[in-house]
């Protein structure tokens, strides 16, 4: 005995939808559209017994069709993790990954790692906390300290509350950041080149390596491009780094500054930021400038700068004469 073919595009649907099991079919209809859900529910209870050519005809359609599509590339790895995740969870699915795919994970990831603090501020502003929380995380401390401080002061507490409760993250979670970040730097940047480098991190590359790279590289940058080597320069010495010397070395470069200038450049600064300045000074020096500070009333933040450059440059005058030290690793200035 023979049954008539399916007739209509829905009840081929019908017959291929019932060839799988219930979990696999059950996954196919949720992502049908209300109207078609309910023209394939039903073309499936109109069925009756469905033979061998049947079901053959209901293939050979589905190939045809088949055929006149393409798969996008487009995020694929992505789209095959999450297949893996849900296939043998997330933990064997990330293992999977990295040896199937293993430079093609997390991309935007390491490029946020590469961006400065104030573009990729830009990128995440808006994200909730437990999101931002995540990526500062795998950033390197100092990057995410920087880019907490730029943050909404009302978002921060949340933000470190968040990182203070982290445990164990899904790898999805980190993948969805991926994603996140991906869609993010498309949509604010586009084609735009990102911001990345320049001379404060140039200089704090040279601040944190051990031994004398400034001696190494610093001449040979300026007979290339003397403009940019004291672009490099200025970030090298910081007024912070200042801040940091000890109590003699402080001493020392307040005997060479005037006071008009010390006000300037200790004007802007908290309270706490002073002290190293004024623990190098008597109780009453510091007692006395503490004073000339509130009645100095409000300063253009560029006369504020000017100050501490002129400071910072006393302080290298020193530092190449041997009377202070600057930087680290050896003593010697770098």
């Amino acid at each position: 005995m023979s049954y008539p073919l399916p007739s209509s595009d829905f009840d081929r649907a019908a017959i291929i939808v019932m060839l799988f099991n219930e979990d696999e079919a059950a996954a196919i209809l949720s992502r049908l559209e209300p109207e078609e859900l309910h023209r394939l529910g039903e073309a499936m209870c109109a069925l009756g017994e469905v033979d061998a050519p049947g079901i053959a005809s209901a293939l050979d359609r589905f190939i045809v069709e088949a055929a006149r599509e393409t798969l996008p590339v487009k995020d694929r790895p992505t789209q095959v993790r999450e297949l893996m995740s849900r296939a043998v969870g997330s933990d064997k699915a990330s293992h999977l990954m990295d040896r199937i795919a293993p430079n093609q994970v997390n991309r935007s990831l390491e490029i946020a790692r590469w961006l400065a603090p104030q573009s990729l501020l830009t990128l995440i502003e808006d994200e909730p906390p437990q999101v931002i929380a995540v990526l500062l995380l795998l950033l390197d401390s100092d990057s995410a300290a920087s880019l907490l401080a730029q943050l909404p002061m009302d978002k921060q507490p949340l933000i470190v509350e968040r990182v203070a409760r982290l445990g164990k993250v899904p790898t999805q979670a980190i993948v969805m950041l991926d994603a996140m970040l991906t869609r993010r730097i498309s949509e604010r940047f586009g084609q735009t080149p990102l911001s990345m480098g320049g001379a404060r991190e140039a200089a704090e590359l040279i601040n944190r390596a051990e031994g004398n790279i400034e001696k190494l590289v610093m001449p040979s940058i300026n007979s290339r491009d003397a403009d940019l080597a004291r672009e490099i320069e200025a970030e090298l010495f910081t007024f912070d780094m200042l801040l940091k010397l000890d109590a003699m070395s402080i001493g020392r470069l307040l005997r060479e500054v005037e006071n008009d200038v010390l006000i300037d450049a200790l004007k802007g600064l908290d309270e706490e930021d002073r002290e190293p300045i004024f623990a190098a000074m008597s109780s009453r020096a510091a007692d006395g400038v503490r004073d000339e500070i509130e009645l100095r009333g409000r300063i253009r933040k560029a006369d504020m700068m000017t100050a501490q450059r002129s400071i910072i440059a006393t302080a290298r005058q020193l530092a190449e004469s041997g009377e202070i030290a600057l930087g680290q690793s050896d003593g010697e200035y770098v």
